[in-house]
């Protein structure tokens, strides 16, 4: 690990050096690509120095202890010194070892949230525009940019499906572990008798693809024109600028109605299917990887129920890692942080334990 340490502190060293240079600062994208290096390897070399630190302190104190000759008091500082020291340096080395673990590729890339109603008719499609605030509350917490791309609404103020991309520094390694079924058990407003119904919402998170990872053949895609159609609006059915887009090989449809302008709904349209399929690419290569952990936080199943929202006990249960937070409102008013950092935290803690098994 230290071999690797070490030399992820002299590539960082040399890239400060090159990005001052005249020949990097006037070539645009190699000092983007040296600079995104610079910043995914900060935090380790920062991490690696701190331990160094430690590590030397920990060395003086040891030599001055072994020496011997030092009066009572300057003996405990000694020890004192030692022990600290020494605790840092195994806080350090085990931190270190999260951030050695592989990085997902896909990390940094904005996403495309896709959330649809299931089982439940009005009440999931009401439940998903419940949802769909909460992500949009949550990207405003983090300082992202929310963009709608089709939105499908019900007369009653739900939605019964709704995608939408999210701009922002770490957007899909903080949304990655939301995909699948969300679970909603609450009384409807228009139960008359109390009692609890459930409804189940479905939740797709996809990195975005840049149109370089997925050149799209226009051979392969069959475009339709229509006219908006949904629960209301000026611009409803007055226009034909709505866009479906068929992916022949796969089968894929994407709709898109969102915007006035038929060249603009078409281009989300064409951002929603490359994202697809580069999930559908992921999906592939995470169920190879699943056969060999023993929980899959991160694969992203859609079918697979992840959390429950019980709103009489106002709790929020991830059935996942087994976490139960009674802040229901607070969750649903965007206050993720705990969730998500807890579900990252058990995905490095497995990634670790398959690492470990893998070494032994």
């Amino acid at each position: 690990m230290f071999d690797k340490l070490s030399a992820a502190e002299s590539r960082f060293e040399e890239i400060s050096n090159l990005v001052m240079t005249p020949e990097v600062i006037n070539d645009n994208e190699r000092y983007r690509k040296l600079m995104k290096e610079y910043r995914d390897l900060e935090p380790i070399v920062e991490k690696y120095r701190e331990y160094s630190k430690a590590k030397e302190a920990s060395e003086e104190a040891r030599a001055m202890l072994d020496e011997g000759g030092l009066d009572k008091d300057f003996k405990e500082l000694a020890e004192e010194e030692y022990l600290t020291n020494k605790e840092k340096m195994n806080t350090c080395a085990e931190e270190l070892k999260i951030l050695l673990l592989p990085k997902d590729p896909n990390d940094d890339k904005n996403v495309i949230v896709e959330i649809r109603g299931g089982a439940g008719g009005e009440e999931a499609a009401l439940f998903a525009h419940s949802l769909f605030r909460m992500y949009s509350m949550y990207a405003e917490s983090m300082h992202w940019k929310v963009e709608v791309m089709n939105m499908n609404e019900t007369e009653l103020g739900g939605v019964k499906e709704v995608s939408f991309s999210i701009e922002g520094e770490g957007a899909y390694s903080r949304l990655k572990f939301e995909s699948g079924v969300h679970r909603v058990q609450r009384v409807p407003e228009t139960e008359t008798q109390g009692r609890i119904h459930t409804s189940t919402v479905t939740v797709a998170v996809l990195p975005e693809a840049e149109e370089v990872e997925f050149e799209l053949n226009p051979d392969d895609l069959k475009i339709d024109v229509f006219r908006s159609s949904g629960a209301g609006g000026q611009h409803v059915n007055k226009t034909s600028s709505a866009i479906r887009v068929t992916h022949l090989p796969t089968g894929m449809v994407v709709e898109c109605q969102d915007e006035r302008s038929q060249y603009k709904n078409k281009d989300k349209a064409l951002r929603v299917l490359r994202s697809r399929l580069l999930n559908q690419k992921i999906e592939e290569q995470n169920a190879q990887i699943a056969s060999q952990r023993k929980l899959q936080v991160g694969t992203g199943d859609r079918s697979e129920r992840i959390r429950t929202y019980n709103y009489p006990q106002g709790r929020v249960t991830d059935h996942r890692i087994g976490l139960t937070l009674y802040k229901l409102d607070a969750i649903l008013n965007g206050d993720l942080n705990e969730l998500i950092d807890a579900l990252i935290t058990f995905d490095q803690a497995e990634k670790l334990q398959s690492q470990s098994e893998e070494n032994s």
